[in-house]
């Protein structure tokens, strides 16, 4: 199923192209391009193979940001991250394909909403659904580099062939993201159209992690519940550890879940979730490719030292030694033994799912009342339910949280843990903490390591500050680079 998928997105390549080049050496032009659904798809799976690149979503990102927790290390040339000091050469030079590879995407996306609108062959509401994917897509590239460089030069669809563009300010990024997933929100569709494309409820879910993320705490709540009261999403139920691969698993298509994740398949190298690649020995079997075990953790660090080892969530962890000590641990959540190569894996990444909702409505209705309520210690206990293997949506007297325990303060700490636990190597909890600022402290609690101030953005890359003539690489530059 997961190859007939990808067939499907290949397909819309492969068709438009094949008729493009039979008509005439110029079809292919914007003029004559953007005019059928097929064709205008085509450009669509333009947006997303950027971020599905295992020089970036698709692998190296991931792993950048897991060098960054308080529950693991980076290995080889990653082991520098984890000292929290900033980016040596290598790694920004790594960064640096992150950039370029995030405009491409964001590049793909401006040329989209701006052809799609002229097509002859398309309906209105045709174009209102390209657009609102391309814009939907436009709007998490750049939150995701807006959390991770601050501001960035915005590039739309009305000044793409501009070379040099000034560095904007945060909030003028975070204007054009809201702008973008309002419009996404109001015309994507109700269900996605194949597994892996966003719907109106991804929109929304994007939309309420950007409120959180810029403490707007009552708006991302309101916006979570949406999602929570939409009936569309549900816990996949869990009793053993080994049934998180009915969640995790290379032969997933979809769950009851998924929000929106990028979807990947063992149907080429060029198709495949590299990041397996980084997370596995080879001599574990447990990812086909092979595995440079590049982040790890021991079980005397203090997140891992201190989780309840009746959380299945937990069991996801294993020991074998990568020859830094006998203590050292790896993970098993993402897996494929049959995996063809390093960028084979069949797993998808998991951008949103409803762990992340519920776990966000906790936290953001706490922030936003001051105190906790029922709703909010319900949501936080229907994912710590399945963790125990228990069913979610029952109440669980063995491994329920109770409101009396805790307070307005401690009852967050709780949500921020849990969230830790529940998201490992989903690339999520170094924002996380950066959001709750509470970085240094949970950091240095966890590793006994200072966090640089200028490790928490990374630097304008070199690429972008050669060739865009209106960007100071002194004044527009991050701190400390």
């Amino acid at each position: 199923m997961k190859k007939i998928i990808y067939i499907i997105f290949a397909s819309f390549i492969l068709l438009s192209c094949e008729d493009a080049l039979v008509e005439s050496p110029k079809s292919l032009a914007v003029e004559t391009f953007y005019n059928t659904p097929a064709e205008v798809e085509s450009a669509i799976a333009a947006i997303y193979t950027p971020l599905r690149d295992p020089g970036c979503m698709g692998g190296l990102y991931p792993t950048q940001l897991e060098c960054y927790t308080d529950y693991g290390y980076g290995r080889g040339s990653h082991a520098v991250l984890s000292n929290f000091q900033g980016l040596d050469g290598s790694n920004q030079t790594r960064i640096g394909g992150f950039w370029d590879k995030f405009y491409l995407s964001i590049r793909n996306a401006n040329i989209v909403i701006k052809n799609a609108p002229n097509g002859k062959k398309l309906s209105a509401a045709e174009v209102a659904k390209y657009t609102a994917e391309s814009k939907f897509l436009r709007a998490f590239t750049y939150f995701t580099m807006v959390r991770n460089w601050g501001g960035v030069p915005i590039r739309t669809e009305e000044n793409m062939t501009v070379q040099n563009i000034k560095r904007n300010t945060a909030d003028e990024v975070y204007q054009l993201i809201y702008s973008d997933l309002l419009f996404a929100e109001s015309n994507l569709p109700d269900s996605p159209s194949i597994a892996g494309k966003p719907s109106k409820w991804a929109a929304k879910s994007l939309l309420a992690d950007v409120y959180f993320y810029q403490g707007k705490n009552a708006e991302a709540r309101d916006k979570a519940k949406e999602v929570i009261l939409s009936g569309k999403y549900s816990l996949v139920p869990v009793t053993t550890a080994d049934d998180f691969s009915k969640i995790f698993g290379p032969e997933v298509i979809t769950t009851p879940e998924e929000i929106f994740y990028l979807k990947f398949s063992r149907l080429g190298s060029s198709q495949g979730f590299g990041y397996l690649m980084y997370l596995n020995h080879s001599g574990t079997k447990y990812y086909g490719g092979g595995g440079y075990y590049t982040v790890f953790s021991t079980t005397s660090n203090p997140v891992i030292a201190g989780w309840d080892k009746n959380d299945l969530r937990y069991s996801l962890w294993y020991p074998y030694n990568i020859g830094l000590g006998s203590n050292s641990i790896l993970t098993k959540k993402f897996v494929d033994p049959l995996a063809p190569n390093a960028n084979g894996g069949g797993n998808d990444f998991p951008l949103y799912r409803y762990t992340d909702i519920l776990l966000l409505y906790a936290e953001a209705d706490c922030r936003a009342l001051g105190s906790i309520s029922d709703d909010a210690i319900e949501k936080l206990n229907m994912v710590h339910r399945r963790a125990y293997g228990k069913n979610p949506v029952l109440a669980e007297a063995t491994v329920d949280f109770k409101i009396s325990d805790y307070n307005k303060d401690s009852f967050i700490d709780l949500v921020i843990r849990e969230r830790g636990y529940e998201t490992q190597f989903e690339a999520k909890r170094w924002h996380d903490l950066k959001r709750t600022g509470k970085v240094k402290e949970i950091i240095k609690a966890a590793t006994g390591k200072d966090v640089a101030d200028k490790h928490l953005l990374w630097p304008i890359p070199v690429s972008e500050l050669n060739y865009n003539s209106a960007i100071d690489p002194a004044k527009d530059q991050n701190p400390g680079y």
